[in-house]
């Protein structure tokens, strides 16, 4: 792991990602263009000017008309490379940046949920704005770095054959600029990392205050979460002009350096110059390149700090990607066999580990169709793992979930999906209409009666719009109640055999309740499958059948 991180060019990132490959080969092939129109450029204007110095008869536009044709056309490819490169280097990161996006979705949608919850806070930062970050990263760093190792190189290499003296000088003052550079670097990257934790914890805890402000504001305490937002903006403002000051000292450094070093070798060809130790062509070949060495090196240095933060979110993702993947169970659903229209789901003595024992623990039971079950027990015992358990979405690590005695993982994943209607504890609405939102799951089967079933009918009456009602995130516009109606709606309106429900009655009132569980009861009797977790009086009551959920933690091996 540091090792990647310390590279300059990350290899997970060509590894993983296509679009990465393609840009570095299509930048290399770049700079090697740039890097032989860059030398043959020197040693046209070298032997162009030191023939205009030294002949006279030369100064005149027929002699000088050839040399400054072949400089025009050297100077056009070496522009139209840089051009491409430029254009390209936009495109890539875009590519890379929705590739690295779309590979850390696909891992987090197969992540065990609650793994997931772990990760949260960093997979939120990194997906809506760490990312981003790569974008100076492919278009100013890498460049930067396939510029100095080929450019670098080679126009010391051509001095080198020219002089050997200015040679001695470029080898002795050239590793300083890269110490530098790593003293430079260690201090930024560490500062970069702690940026990115900073701004990772800013984020969660300015998401909490957001999510908590009605709360707040029903109590009367507005003031504290805005006093806590400005004290998060103060700390995120001093971190990055931290991190900027160090950018900018480095840069004067690196400046420094490179052009005292270019200033030495200036100074040992114009005396040899003046005691006709040197021919002029050489001397001006030598000048010209004597830049081109110490270049490529200062702007790795310039660009460091601004590729700094991707190379941190990058890294961040990666860790997500190795730490979701390896805690990851494959998906117990993934057979071929179809599954049953109403089958018995029994639990056999499954247990799932949490972080301080297993929850639920050994949880035995046998969920029949036409039957409502209840999910009890105290709150962390397991309730919801033992619906992501039936889903699927959850592997147990001992005991077996089955369907009319098939094992999960025998069954074919998407075929048991679409049996399943699901209400999670905390269901999911996005930015759209009413009727956006009902239809998330699939078509609608009846959605009049789902409506009447969740008592969510009356509330669209009162709406001018009515299902096309615009809805903000997480349903904002709407009550906590009248979420949770609607959301019910949604899933009664698929028609589902099977239903699971976390506390699908929470934040109703007493006669919404009734009906809802009333509705439920129906649906049991008309041959589905409900399972419901909950532990109120009411939820009790509508059982036919109910199942206690414990869990075991390491306080009671």
């Amino acid at each position: 792991m540091t090792r990647s991180r310390s590279a300059p060019v990350d290899p997970r990132l060509w590894r993983r990602s296509a679009p990465a490959r393609r840009y570095l080969m299509l930048t290399v092939l770049c700079e090697l263009v740039i890097t032989a129109a860059t030398l043959l450029i020197a040693i046209v204007l070298a032997h162009t000017l030191a023939r205009l110095i030294t002949d006279p008869a030369a100064r005149d536009i027929v002699h000088m008309g050839q040399p400054l044709a072949v400089l025009a056309a050297l100077w056009i490819v070496r522009a139209g490379a840089q051009g491409v490169q430029v254009r390209f280097s936009e495109r890539g990161a875009t590519g890379v940046i929705a590739d690295l996006d779309d590979q850390l979705l696909s891992t987090i949608a197969q992540a065990q949920p609650r793994d997931l919850a772990q990760s949260r806070e960093s997979a939120t930062t990194i997906l809506t704005r760490g990312l981003d970050d790569l974008r100076p990263y492919f278009a100013g760093y890498l460049p930067a770095v396939l510029s100095a190792a080929i450019v670098t190189p080679t126009a010391a290499l051509v001095i080198a054959v020219s002089d050997i003296r200015s040679a001695v000088i470029v080898v002795a003052t050239l590793p300083l600029i890269p110490i530098f550079m790593i003293l430079i670097g260690l201090l930024t990257r560490d500062r970069a990392a702690a940026a990115l934790n900073a701004s990772t914890v800013v984020t969660g805890q300015i998401l909490d205050l957001i999510a908590g402000i009605p709360t707040l504001r029903a109590l009367g305490r507005t003031a504290t979460p805005l006093r806590r937002i400005t004290e998060l903006g103060t700390a995120q403002r001093r971190s990055v002009m931290a991190t900027l000051r160090v950018a900018f000292l480095s840069a004067m450094v690196l400046e420094m350096i490179a052009t005292l070093s270019v200033a030495l070798i200036a100074v040992s060809i114009g005396m040899r110059l003046v005691f006709g130790h040197l021919d002029l062509t050489t001397a001006l070949t030598v000048l010209i390149l004597a830049p081109e060495v110490y270049w490529p090196l200062r702007r790795v240095g310039i660009q460091f700090h601004s590729a700094a933060d991707g190379k941190a979110a990058a890294d961040k993702a990666f860790e997500l990607l190795d730490a979701i993947s390896a805690q990851a169970a494959p998906t117990a659903v993934g057979g071929t066999l179809p599954p049953l229209r109403q089958p018995t789901i029994q639990l056999d003595a499954i247990s799932v580990p949490d972080r301080s024992g297993y929850a639920p623990w050994e949880l035995t039971a046998t969920i029949r169709p036409g039957a409502v079950t209840v999910l009890t027990g105290h709150n962390g015992a397991g309730k919801s793992t033992a619906l992501h358990a039936i889903t699927g979405l959850t592997t147990p690590t001992e005991g077996l979930v089955l369907a009319d005695g098939v094992g999960l993982d025998q069954i074919h994943r998407d075929s048991w999906w679409s049996m399943i209607g699901w209400l999670p504890q905390r269901p999911v609405l996005v930015p759209g209409t009413i009727r956006e939102n009902l239809e998330m799951f699939g078509p609608l089967d009846d959605l009049e009666a789902a409506l009447a079933e969740s008592q969510f009918d009356s509330t669209v009456s009162t709406l001018q719009d009515g299902l096309d009602t615009r809805l903000g995130a997480g349903g904002a516009g709407l009550s906590l109640g009248e979420r949770q109606r609607l959301c019910l709606a949604r899933v009664l309106a698929t028609n589902r055999p099977i239903l699971l429900l976390d506390e699908p009655t929470a934040h109703l009132d007493g006669d919404t309740e009734a009906a809802a569980l009333a509705a439920l009861v129906t649906r049991a009797r008309r041959g589905a499958t409900v399972v419901l977790v909950g532990h109120r009086a009411p939820v009790l009551a509508a059982a036919d059948e109910i199942f206690t959920v414990e869990a075991r933690h390491a306080a009671h091996f």
